[in-house]
């Protein structure tokens, strides 16, 4: 509800990338010349949105399972949505455990989810 309260009308966004910056998940650059460094993330954007995010993120370190309040949730939807929802868990939970096992900061690992799950979320929003 957050996300479809804050945004309203997700069209407005012309790609991912663009609602990731509405959110704050882009990092910022420090450029000179040819030169060219990316650091943080900008916090720029939507702090409801971003703190959503992030805190949806962290049920990715756990493994990817269906309860049974998810499975009820199933009944009635189309099996090409779910197929899509499961491929999103399974990206997401595995690319959370490979960033882990490199990073030092968990956090850093949970902003980069957040980032991705955010395109997803604006894929899923803007598909006819």
């Amino acid at each position: 509800m957050t996300l479809a309260s804050e945004v309203c009308d997700w069209r407005r966004f012309p790609a991912a990338g663009a609602f990731m910056g509405f959110c704050g998940l882009v990092p910022c650059e420090y450029s000179s010349g040819e030169r060219t460094r990316r650091g943080h993330i900008t916090h720029a954007g939507n702090l409801h949105l971003r703190t959503q995010l992030v805190e949806s993120a962290w049920a990715y370190k756990s493994h990817p399972s269906v309860g049974a309040a998810i499975a009820r949730r199933h009944d009635g939807l189309a099996p090409e949505v779910i197929a899509r929802a499961w491929a999103a868990q399974l990206r997401l939970t595995g690319r959370f455990r490979r960033l882990d096992a490199r990073k030092t900061s968990r956090n850093i690992v949970v902003t980069a989810i957040a980032r991705e799950l955010a395109g997803f979320v604006w894929a899923e929003m803007t598909s006819d």
